[in-house]
């Protein structure tokens, strides 16, 4: 027999175990999907704008410089990108190989970070060479999010602005999605 979710305040906000323990809670009690929904929800659902930053051209620079050079131009997007986040009001929640992910509360703090993020980007390549050159696109969203152990985010607008930073948007480029224009 199923037991009852937990409520929120006896496990720490936004833990991942507790997601588990609901999930598999949602997948064994069809009667209970409602209930269980609204835990998952009240436990875990933010709403915050999520930055996405994709660094731009991995398949060329590795092979034409190897993974060790590509990593020290990630490691130099990190330093370019952290202060600029943390600047605007914003928290880090993952890197991911060459990607990056941040949520903030508003927008407009994504926006600035990524205006700051391409500002700090110029000053680096000021003083590299052309092939060394690094390159970002970002893509912004703004909406309902789950936020798991401040570590992963999952929804419909983290969706959209992981396609805008990591599929549409070129090297140098912002876009945001309508609910991120809109707020």
């Amino acid at each position: 027999m199923p037991t009852a979710p937990l409520p929120p305040d006896a496990v720490p906000a936004h833990d991942r175990a507790y997601l588990r323990q609901l999930l598999s809670q949602r997948n064994q009690s069809e009667g209970r999907v409602a209930e269980i929904d609204a835990a998952i929800e009240h436990a875990f659902v933010r709403t915050v704008a999520m930055l996405v930053l994709d660094m731009c051209g991995f398949s060329r620079i590795t092979a034409r410089h190897g993974i060790i050079h590509f990593l020290a131009m990630v490691h130099q997007m990190e330093q370019a990108a952290r202060p600029a986040i943390a600047g605007n009001g914003g928290e880090v929640v993952k890197q991911e190989a060459d990607n990056l992910f941040a949520v903030f509360s508003h927008p407009e703090q994504a926006l600035e970070a990524a205006l700051d993020i391409g500002r700090a980007l110029d000053a680096m390549n000021a003083v590299q060479p052309p092939e060394a050159a690094l390159q970002a696109s970002i893509g912004i969203g703004y909406g309902p999010t789950l936020v798991i152990a401040d570590k992963d985010l999952f929804g419909h607008e983290m969706n959209h602005a992981c396609k805008l930073g990591e599929d549409i948007a070129g090297p140098g480029e912002i876009y945001l999605t309508g609910n991120a224009c809109q707020a």
